[in-house]
């Protein structure tokens, strides 16, 4: 069978979403499907309030356009309906119970639509004791235990910015099961409705180090772990001038790199699998890296494997040529997708 030709504009082209405004990781969802190829459509408020409008706006990247609805008015709500009757998904991120209240709910949207995916972005879920309960990402991660296993030894636990549970818990696994639902409906001809929680998709991110700890390899004492800064050879490290190194020296024979690189020999260093011999390692490290700048670290292990890697600013990795050249969508080779549309402007009335 012969490969079909190559197309532009991503995988999901041709994929019609709505997505009702909100903040956070349901717009973030449809950015990452408007980058695969899926033509969205963002419903704002109709008086053009939007929390955090300024610095947010990156999150509107690649949306066809924008249109201002009063969904408290029949009229809008009207609109929205038209909207949703040719659409392939619907992503909202109201607290449960509030798209009911409006008439907006996946009974009404789908009734008209069966093959509609109706994407619902909470922190805690549609049910449970905490559903209807206001939160945020440090709020999810906290009660997840993610927020308790980050941070350093003695120190209190270090909110991750808000990757952890905003984005990658909530936004990435809301896209996750939006492709699914697609995927079934291929079969079914019908669509459902995903109920995806911040507090679901960490819980599901934790899997390996909730299989640590139940093994034994996994304390309850922040940094003293494998994956956490307590081992010597998976660690940051300060450099001469003030900044960074990140190490990642898992492997045997990148931990030889490592040595090798820091000038030291293995025969003059306790063993590593003992983690009683950690805070040894660690002192001999941090003297080392002490010694030279973070760019002189970094230059001195380019090209080997030793996996020392400088610790950039945010301005500085948007200028990494490694990062360039990538962009920030999955890579396809039949059908590249893209960030392929600017942010559009305010939204309009119909």
């Amino acid at each position: 069978m012969d490969e079909p030709a190559s197309a532009t504009g991503g995988p999901l082209r041709g994929l019609r979403v709505v997505e009702l405004a909100a903040i956070g990781p349901a717009p973030y969802a449809c950015m990452m499907l408007a980058d695969l190829g899926a033509d969205v459509i963002r419903v704002d408020r109709a008086d053009g309030a939007r929390p955090f409008a300024d610095w947010h706006r990156i999150l509107d990247r690649g949306r066809r356009s924008s249109v201002a609805l009063d969904l408290k008015d029949p009229e809008g709500v009207a609109a929205l309906m038209r909207l949703t009757d040719r659409a392939d998904v619907l992503v909202e991120g109201f607290r449960p119970g509030v798209a009911e209240r409006l008439g907006i709910g996946p009974d009404v949207c789908r009734g008209r639509n069966p093959g509609l995916v109706y994407a619902r972005m909470t922190g805690w879920g549609q049910d449970g004791p905490l559903a209807r309960a206001p939160g945020h990402d440090i709020n999810y991660i906290a009660l997840t235990g993610a927020l308790h296993a980050i941070g350093t030894a003695g120190g209190p636990p270090v909110p991750p910015v808000n990757l952890l549970g905003d984005f990658a818990g909530g936004g990435l696994f809301m896209v996750c099961g939006v492709l699914a639902a697609l995927h079934e409906r291929q079969g079914s001809g019908f669509g459902q409705t995903v109920d995806a929680a911040i507090v679901d998709g960490t819980t599901s991110l934790l899997g390996m180090v909730r299989g640590m700890s139940d093994a034994g390899q996994w304390s309850g004492d922040r940094g003293r772990n494998l994956l956490d800064g307590g081992a010597p050879f998976y660690a940051v490290y300060a450099c001469a001038d003030g900044r960074h190194v990140a190490v990642g020296a898992l492997e045997e024979r990148f931990y030889a790199a490592l040595l090798h690189g820091l000038g030291l020999d293995p025969a003059d260093l306790p063993d590593r699998d003992d983690p009683a011999n950690w805070p040894a390692l660690q002192a001999r490290f941090t003297a080392r890296f002490a010694e030279r700048t973070r760019d002189a670290w970094a230059d001195h292990f380019d090209g080997t494997e030793a996996c020392v890697t400088p610790v950039l600013t945010l301005d500085e990795a948007a200028d990494h040529p490694h990062l360039r050249t990538r962009g920030t969508a999955p890579c396809f080779d039949r059908t590249p997708s893209g960030a392929g549309r600017a942010i559009p402007e305010a939204a309009v009335r119909p």
